[in-house]
């Protein structure tokens, strides 16, 4: 079988089985946040917190509840690394620096998992599950909470109410996450992922010097990491190291995990407007985006250019034999595209446009599905304003959903999608007008702009994948990063939530015959173009120094 055969039969399996799941996971989850019932578990989680779970909350409280919440999280992470050489089943690794210790806390509360460290070398085993683990999950529940909220805005009339953020942050963790999670741990351990509390062993002799592994939980970690779009690896290779992804099959699975949670909160958006059909075409945007970007990046690394790269049969450089070029393309437009930040290659050893879409897909604003939540609402952002743009060409007042788009609400989409781009910019600018922190960069020219570039890229868009030429490990990177990250993710939750508070408030506007039919292919089509365009006049002038500028010159 050749190689492109194999990645497209991949590529169609995996469409199949995105397929199969999608009406039944996104009607479950519409279920669980229409729901006025409590598990008994809940019951008790909301005791301990001193939690009203029944009582509303308009939007600026809702938004206290996630600052709240999170803050409290990047505070005990921060503590608990700094701590490590005290407690127990810390491998004997010392505590970790505080620069770092910043860097890794804020980096996992805000679902990005950007890692400035070797994990097997830096974490012990309660900083892993007591810390990392947990926040994989919850903070990939407050990313789903503010998109539900978001949805009963445009669901909901003449109330500012959004629902409760703590019925939405527990119901997300326990009847979403730690279900599917503990449903892909058993897979994946039956598949030879490793899930134990082992110490470290030398497992062999290399060069004349010893080889040590530390064990860990890494197959239920690596579950949620993948389900909850978060991406930190428990070993520095991430999904290329064998005992997080060890076969093509769990390649293939661990790329569904990412996807099938944004996917299906399309479904789960339209059902609960009223109208699947309107989540039909949130979903037809995505999966033309996600799709395109696909056979884009397939063909980028199968049409190779150079002896080296037609000798290997594909530009093999930084990928797992494997996985192939294929399972690796498909790993990488779907860890790039979604928030997740995973790698079973290394983005750094791609073609240079084959890098430049990783990155085009981060910039995009990761909503082609997107992340846990965060795919969701920020596709929702771009809905709007494709609508105002439809109002603006034919003379009509935009409406979408029936709520109609104001100069507020549209401030307000103004100004959540220039925040990331801003930040993206402003931060990489600074990085390379600086002495110092040019230094931190492996390569020098184009690529080693482009992995200045793509590291700010997955910052501030919460991603946290790397190109592995950049040593980001020193105070610059980690204090930068870590305050990209932290903008990049609450920033925007204000106006999604400022944006949804103002939907919930309007008294719904009749359809008639010039209301723009938002679920017809036409306006897929104009969104798909309005995300191209927008994102493209941002930063093609940044691409053109980095990626596009390497592509062209191989």
């Amino acid at each position: 079988m050749s190689p492109v055969l194999a990645g497209v039969l991949q590529l169609l399996a995996l469409i199949g089985a995105l397929a199969l799941v999608y009406v039944p996971a996104g009607d479950y989850m519409a279920r669980v946040y229409s729901s006025k019932k409590h598990l008994r578990v809940e019951k008790w989680i909301y005791k301990s917190i001193g939690a009203d779970p029944d009582a509303e909350m308009r939007w600026p409280a809702y938004l206290r509840g996630v600052l709240a919440f999170s803050a409290v999280s990047v505070l005990f992470l921060y503590l608990l690394q700094r701590l490590q050489g005290v407690l127990p089943g810390s491998l004997g690794f010392s505590s970790v620096s505080p620069a770092q210790s910043f860097d890794t806390a804020v980096s996992f509360v805000t679902n990005t998992n950007w890692q400035s460290y070797y994990g097997e070398q830096t974490m012990g085993h309660v900083v892993q599950t007591a810390g990392l683990a947990v926040q994989n999950f919850v903070s990939a529940a407050v990313g789903i909470a503010v998109a539900v909220a978001l949805v009963r805005g445009f669901a909901r009339s003449r109330t500012g109410q959004l629902g409760n953020f703590w019925a939405d942050l527990v119901r997300g963790t326990v009847r979403i996450l730690v279900p599917g999670a503990v449903i892909a741990a058993v897979i994946l351990v039956a598949c030879g992922a490793i899930q134990n509390f082992s110490g470290i062993h030398e497992v062999g002799q290399f060069m004349g010097g010893s080889q040590q592994w530390n064990g860990g939980a890494v197959a239920s970690q690596e579950a949620i990491k993948e389900l909850g779009t978060n991406g930190g690896g428990y070993f520095n290779a991430n999904s290329a190291h064998p005992f997080e992804n060890p076969t093509p099959f769990t390649n293939l699975f661990e790329i569904f995990l990412i996807l099938v949670i944004p996917f299906s909160l399309t479904r789960t958006f339209g059902v609960m407007v009223g109208s699947v059909k309107q989540g039909y075409a949130i979903l037809a945007t995505m999966f033309t985006i996600w799709l395109g970007f696909v056979v884009l990046m397939m063909w980028t690394e199968f049409a190779h250019h150079g002896p080296a790269l037609q000798a290997a049969g594909a530009a093999m450089e930084g990928k797992e034999v494997r996985f192939g070029v294929g399972g690796s393309s498909i790993f990488a437009v779907s860890t790039t595209l979604t928030s997740t930040g995973a790698v079973d290659s290394f983005h750094s050893s791609f073609t240079g446009l084959g890098g430049g879409i990783t990155m085009l897909g981060m910039m995009l604003g990761e909503i082609a599905p997107g992340g846990t939540g965060s795919g969701l609402y920020g596709m929702l952002i771009m809905a709007v304003i494709a609508v105002f743009i439809a109002g603006l060409m034919v003379g009509r007042t935009p409406e979408y959903l029936g709520k109609k788009i104001g100069a507020r609400e549209m401030k307000l989409a103004a100004a959540y999608i220039l925040i990331t781009p801003t930040l993206v910019l402003v931060f990489a600018a600074a990085s390379m007008a600086l002495p110092t922190p040019p230094n931190s960069m492996l390569n020098s020219g184009a690529h080693g702009f482009s992995e200045v570039l793509y590291a700010f890229t997955s910052a501030a868009n919460n991603n946290g994948s790397a190109f592995a030429g950049l040593n980001a490990n020193t105070d610059w990177f980690n204090t930068m990063t870590g305050l990209a990250m932290l903008f990049g993710r609450f920033l925007p939750m204000v106006f999604v939530l400022a944006l949804a508070g103002s939907l919930a408030e309007q008294k719904p506007i009749p359809v008639t015959a010039g209301t723009l039919r938002t679920e017809k292919p036409l306006f897929t089509g104009l969104l798909v173009g309005a995300i191209l365009i927008i994102t493209g006049l941002t930063y093609f002038p940044a691409l053109a120094l980095g990626p596009l500028a390497e592509g062209l010159a191989s």
